[in-house]
């Protein structure tokens, strides 16, 4: 997209209050326009003809036609960049979990109104969102065996190892992929994935549905166990820190770094700093620059690097300012990055940790 072009926004939302706010907050950006508003899937289907948006942002609930059914119809007619727009409940969280296995590029929640400042801090996310959305691409859904791995670990190996992950737009799926793909006895993973509060939980939920091992949201001081993977919940920082032998999860809500909380950098640093040579980083689709330092601290700490490689993310963003750093050991799809984690997990099972 030429960069002097204006990002061109259709608003889908039955609530009147709403199309304006929305159309308020992003006309205030410089460079993007809302070409029209509509308050139902079938009207905006007929915007959608006439105007030729970039972007859409979709509410869930609408009459007629409820947002889910109407990106399930998009995404198979016409692919588009979709930003959905959730009401920060349990129902809103797993729709929009819903809405990305659909193909929704992200999802931000409905803004407060309680506040000037969270207005504020609304505009500038809002804005964030549809910078990145706009620049999705959509690759391929099948890109490598969804079929779950093998391997039996040493008790002592899982143990002493870690995975950690950071994601952004896309990620969720990516996670998800990811996930599904390893085997149930393996070290424990940490998970930062730039997600609203409310949604995390949803998220991990869904997660420990599909995966054959516990995926849960991270509590505050709890030890990280084999076989269990930990997100990082919407409000907090995830850091990992030494409990005698073990390692245990620290959660702070400290000022946001890189504007996100959690951040991926806070987590990997604290990585590098506890777990070193023992783990594995892994940085997946989103957009940013969040991950790129803290994988280097890791990477020079000792730690094993994957990215997932452009032709398989939504958004590029991290990965490839984490390999542009020098951060980076293997690029890889993310069909493939299950099975690459197991062989460098092998590696590392057969080397004593520097």
């Amino acid at each position: 997209m030429n960069a002097r072009k204006k990002i061109r926004v259709l608003v889908v939302d039955d609530s009147a209050l709403m199309r304006r706010l929305l159309s308020e907050l992003i006309g205030a950006q410089a460079d993007m326009e809302v070409v029209a508003v509509a308050s139902d899937p079938y009207i905006a289907r007929e915007m959608i003809r006439s105007h030729n948006p970039d972007v859409i942002t979709l509410d869930v609930e609408m009459p007629r036609m409820d947002g889910l059914k109407f990106l399930e119809n998009l995404m198979r007619l016409r692919p588009m960049p979709v930003l959905m727009v959730s009401t920060l409940t349990q129902k809103g969280s797993d729709i929009s979990l819903r809405a990305m296995e659909l193909g929704a590029v992200d999802f931000i929640a409905k803004p407060t109104l309680d506040s000037t400042h969270t207005l504020h801090a609304y505009h500038e996310e809002i804005a964030e969102k549809i910078r990145a959305v706009a620049q999705a691409h959509f690759p391929d859904r099948v890109q490598g065996p969804l079929l779950p791995l093998t391997k039996v670990w040493e008790p002592s190996i899982a143990r002493e190892k870690l995975i950690a992950i950071g994601a952004s737009t896309g990620g969720t799926e990516a996670i998800k992929q990811l996930v599904v793909g390893l085997p149930p006895n393996g070290p424990g993973m940490l998970i930062a994935q730039h997600m609203p509060e409310g949604f995390t939980r949803s998220f991990a939920a869904r997660l420990d549905g599909l995966a054959r091992m516990r995926v849960k949201e991270a509590e505050d001081g709890e030890r990280v166990l084999p076989g269990h993977a930990y997100i990082a919940p919407g409000h907090s920082h995830m850091l990992l820190q030494r409990s005698g032998a073990n390692y245990a999860l620290r959660l702070s809500q400290s000022e946001p770094v890189n504007r996100h909380r959690p951040s991926v950098d806070v987590l990997f640093r604290s990585v590098a700093a506890h777990a070193g040579a023992n783990a594995i980083g892994v940085i997946l689709t989103g957009m940013g620059k969040d991950g790129a330092q803290g994988m280097l601290e890791m990477r020079l700490a000792g730690a094993r690097t994957l990215a997932q490689d452009e032709a398989s993310c939504v958004v590029f963003g991290m990965p490839k300012e984490a390999i542009a750093v020098g951060a980076v050991d293997v690029v890889a799809s993310i069909g493939d990055i299950p099975a690459l984690l197991l062989q460098q997990l092998a590696a590392m099972g057969t080397h004593s940790a520097r």
